[in-house]
């Protein structure tokens, strides 16, 4: 028999004390119950094999069907636990008839969130304005971690959680850009900006093209949601307004592909200065 690549380890429960019914059992249940809850979904080659390459990304469960297990261990990516090798239904079962798992599914615990205060002071953080639709924010994360953005700051409410679809959309990119949540969007930019931040929101109704505007890093680029766009409070609290200057008869792009060129714009700005 091939040797599988882990070593099943045996996990200890310990209770210190709890007591069935008393006040402080039950808040000990209920904040294990919460904690059971808090699990992220991760499916898909790219997203799982990134997360099992993330130390600080602890693995609750894995779910591998015998094929993408085959593939694991020939190219030698070790699993932190035991997986539980199921058929590929018992994983679609789980997720949107839609969704492609490749025969891999984790359960996680999600990523801890910085601090502004944290932020690189010497690139570009994406800003997001309640874009809500976890397929955007997915693929604005995946294009942030190809121009190394230093961070993705959203806001708690009004925000898609990191999992599932929005992590599959990411591609692994879940692991490589840190997310700052924050409570107040329009006091966070204002926080940012005494750091020394230049806050550019995109406005397709702004008077500046992007290629145009002055700014230098730290940048923060600020998007709105499709439709919205950015808010009223938003918009005061950027230090300028920028438009990307399209050429053709639509003037706005889905807000995943303008930020991918807001990005590409800005950085080679940032490069050239």
């Amino acid at each position: 028999m091939r040797e599988r690549p882990w070593r099943a380890k045996r996990r200890v429960e310990h209770k210190r004390g709890a007591r069935r019914g008393t006040g402080f059992g039950r808040a000990r249940e209920r904040r294990e119950r919460r904690d059971e809850d808090d699990s992220v979904i991760l499916y898909g080659w790219h997203t799982v094999t990134t997360a099992l390459a993330n130390p600080a990304r602890r693995i609750r469960k894995i779910l591998v069907t015998e094929n993408a297990l085959r593939r694991l261990v020939d190219e030698a990516i070790a699993l932190p636990i035991a997986p539980d090798v199921v058929r590929p239904d018992a994983i679609a079962a789980r997720l949107s008839p839609d969704a492609v798992h490749q025969g891999l599914l984790l359960e996680a615990d999600p990523l801890p969130s910085p601090d502004l205060t944290d932020l690189n002071t010497t690139g570009i953080v994406l800003v997001l304005d309640q874009i809500t639709d976890p397929h955007n924010v997915g693929a604005i994360l995946r294009t942030a971690a190809a121009f190394a953005v230093a961070a993705v700051v959203t806001t708690a409410r009004h925000s898609p959680e990191a999992t599932g679809v929005l992590a599959k959309s990411a591609s692994g990119a879940l692991e490589l850009v840190p997310i700052v949540t924050v409570q107040n969007l329009a006091r966070a930019i204002l926080e940012m900006r005494e750091r020394g931040f230049c806050a550019v929101g995109l406005d397709s109704d702004a008077t500046d093209d992007l290629a145009a505007t002055p700014f230098a890093a730290p940048l923060a680029l600020v998007l709105g949601a499709e439709g919205k766009g950015l808010r009223q409070g938003t918009r005061a609290v950027c230090t300028s307004l920028a438009r990307l200057d399209l050429p053709g008869a639509i003037k706005s792009l889905n807000v995943s592909n303008a930020a991918a060129l807001a990005l590409y714009v800005a950085s080679r700005r940032l490069r050239e200065s």
